[in-house]
């Protein structure tokens, strides 16, 4: 595991950068930390460094978002509204956890056992002002 410290959005982008250095298709990266704490921030550096140049925001609302034009399909879900995957269709996370490209998981906790084992998980705390210690277990 490393522990890091982000003192920006700038910074925590670049960590986001280096993260999509060592992602593969069929990889899935979950990302969890209270409200705030950078994970979106996180994963629009990973997103750029892996060609997306479309806008990266949190799929909240919408559970996932899907991005081409980079190197890879990249799929960005956001599970913050599901407490589970239990009367949901089975279907639901299917297009976006694909052998063919990367997915990032926000709020992973509803959907650990479809996740299966993750290439990376990442933790995000709040430190403070703009600080956020950052866990990585590669």
């Amino acid at each position: 595991m490393e522990k890091l410290e982000s003192r920006s959005a700038a910074e925590t982008e670049a960590l986001g950068a280096r993260v999509a250095e060592r992602l593969a298709p069929g990889d899935v990266v979950v990302i969890s930390g209270e409200v705030g704490a950078g994970k979106t921030t996180l994963i629009r550096g990973a997103c750029r460094a892996l060609g997306v140049t479309e806008p990266v925001t949190s799929p909240t609302f919408t559970i996932g978002q899907r991005y081409g034009g980079g190197r890879v399909p990249v799929s960005h879900l956001d599970l913050y509204r599901l407490e589970s995957l239990e009367g949901e269709d089975p279907a639901l996370l299917d297009d976006y956890l694909g052998p063919d490209g990367v997915a990032f998981v926000e709020w992973p906790a509803a959907a650990a056992e479809r996740l299966g084992r993750p290439a990376l998980e990442i933790r995000l705390q709040h430190a403070d002002g703009e600080r956020r210690r950052v866990e990585i277990e590669w």
